[in-house]
């Protein structure tokens, strides 16, 4: 067993350890990343990312052989020829589902940094203050101003575009340009904000897509390939923005194949002294050293690890003398809302293929108003002319199809909807006594589903999204709800959440672990509510804030 020593160690290397290792080296520390899967080197690994679709063999559609080896990944959109191997295989990594849970796992360098939907939007006041106004769950430590400035911080580096909209639900950032919305989206937001005098909002949908220049990053080149790795740094993710900005401080090890099996602990002086990594290619245990650990392997993972450490003195693990380690798991639900097609405008058309469209902040529950449940939902969704596959089901055949394939079809106009889940205590996940995962560790048993309150919240989702629609002049409206799994909004949350009492939380509001206070979780894993926004600009503001305080606090010797 060989040892080595840094600074800081950071496990994981999606969108939080890629800040962590980031912010950490910048000020100096000499830094350790680790992570399971194996290396994705920017530009170079995007294998697809610049294929043409006729050199593809099945042109990215799923293979009989591909949906019987992934009954995980084949619950949604994830199952895709083009990036099949940034996803976690359920053979090698399986979990147990006690309730239904679709888990979908980035274990690669830059993680689900290459593969997430780069939706980007702070929270608000009214997001961190509703569990102590509701009575639910516990309190969040921090409120909107402690984050403000650490979210300007990260929006100017990520790179953001949007549009500054004045709402207080959702607080402006530090944006480059919106992407301009068409047409179709210009006029359906007139005819929508002016029915509802101004109380629902359609605006510019802030996404982590560039639409200027950053340092090594041309921008975005509106190609709508994001999932498959971006050559221009079109977009933010580890490769193209963090792990460059690390490796040039010339204090960072990247390691990947590093399985964190457990975090190790010091039992007299109450702190971690690093962590046990397992070599996924040879099996070797390695120990590796440190003053501080960054736990950022996402929100399940990251609690998987925390289950593991320390169990001498806690059974259930580091963190979890308060009860709530593996608890109060969150995610959005999703998949429901409307579309309809919109008459007229035949003869405009619209640039590229943008990776955003519009979004539609919260409304419910705000103002004085009052459901028949708690907190809200947000919309995401865009307008569109159909293309050529249109033509698969056209009568036409030879010359006649050519040519009404030649010019594009009607245009058609659609919003999802995205719900916040409540943070149930019995929404849990725990680690399986019998089930082994391909390196002989346990894995997780999942146990976690909407409840009465997600579930009146829905009747609102899909049928609200009709009427704005309806109320904008689409036609041919058709609402939808295509059912939800946990899990599938890939957006996990609150399995190590942050409070302000040891008793009640497993973090407090700098991010340390009360049982250990040189290690800090940023990840999802850290949330104490889902809000109804997109989670992952929040958890890059929550890393750049608890890096700085721990370099701070390394500095006085607190650490």
């Amino acid at each position: 067993m060989s040892n080595q020593t840094y600074d800081a160690i950071v496990v994981g290397s999606g969108i939080s350890g890629g800040w962590a290792a980031k912010e950490l080296t910048e000020k100096g520390l000499k830094v350790l990343l680790l992570e399971r899967g194996k290396n994705v080197e920017h530009v170079k690994d995007y294998k697809n990312a610049t294929t043409a679709p006729w050199e593809i063999p099945h042109r990215g559609r799923n293979t009989v052989e591909m949906i019987e080896n992934h009954p995980n990944l084949r619950r949604d959109y994830v199952l895709n020829e083009l990036n099949l191997d940034w996803w976690a295989h359920e053979d090698e990594s399986p979990y147990v589902e006690e309730k239904p849970f679709a888990w979908f796992r980035g274990y690669q360098v830059g993680g689900r940094s290459l593969l997430w939907g780069r939706q980007s939007y702070r929270w608000a006041d009214v997001d961190f203050e509703a569990n102590l106004k509701q009575g639910i769950a516990v309190d969040w430590p921090i409120r909107y101003k402690d984050l403000a400035s650490w979210y300007d911080y990260v929006e100017k580096f990520a790179g953001i575009s949007g549009n500054k909209d004045g709402l207080d639900v959702l607080p402006d950032g530090q944006f480059m340009p919106p992407m301009a919305m068409n047409c179709v989206e210009k006029d359906v937001k007139e005819r929508m904000e002016k029915h509802y005098e101004g109380k629902r909002r359609l605006i510019h949908a802030r996404i982590a897509n560039i639409t200027e220049p950053l340092p090594g990053r041309p921008g975005c080149q509106y190609r709508n390939k994001c999932w498959l790795g971006c050559p221009f740094g079109g977009y933010f993710s580890t490769q193209s923005s963090t792990l460059p900005a690390a490796m040039a401080t010339g204090n960072l090890t990247l390691r990947p194949w590093s399985i964190v099996n457990r975090i190790l602990y010091d039992k007299d002086t109450q702190k971690a002294t690093g962590v046990e990594v397992l070599d996924a290619e040879t099996m070797e245990t390695i120990e590796y050293k440190s003053k501080i650990v960054f736990l950022c392997a996402s929100a399940i993972n990251s609690a998987q690890v925390l289950m593991r450490s320390a169990t001498d003195i806690w059974p259930d693990g580091l963190g979890s003398s308060s009860g709530e380690l593996g608890h109060n798991l969150m995610d959005h639900h999703f998949r429901l809302g409307a579309s309809g097609t919109v008459e007229g405008y035949d003869d405009k058309y619209y640039f590229g293929r943008r990776p955003g469209g519009i979004y539609i902040p919260r409304y419910r529950n705000l103002n004085g108003e009052k459901r028949d449940y708690v907190r809200g939902f947000g919309y995401q969704g865009g307008a569109s002319r159909s293309g050529w596959s249109r033509g698969l089901a056209e009568a036409n055949i030879g010359g006649p199809l050519k040519e009404a394939l030649t010019e594009p079809g009607p245009w058609s106009m659609g919003m999802m909807a995205f719900g916040e889940i409540l943070p149930y205590h019995e929404n849990s996940i725990r680690l399986s006594k019998e089930v082994k995962d391909k390196w002989g560790m346990y894995a997780l048993v999942m146990n976690a589903e909407i409840k009465d309150n997600e579930i009146k919240m829905r009747e609102d989702m899909k049928n609200d999204a009709a009427e704005m629609l309806e109320a904008a002049g689409v036609k041919n409206v058709s609402a939808y709800d295509s059912g939800y799994t946990f899990g599938q909004g890939i957006h996990e949350m609150g399995t190590a959440r942050m409070g302000r009492d040891p008793k009640t939380s497993v973090l407090n509001g700098q991010n340390q672990v009360w049982d250990a206070k040189n290690v800090f979780v940023t990840d999802g894993a850290a949330m104490t509510s889902s809000a109804a926004q997109n989670p992952s600009l929040t958890y890059m503001a929550l890393t750049a804030r608890a890096a700085a305080f721990a370099v701070q606090e390394l500095k006085k010797g607190n650490l």
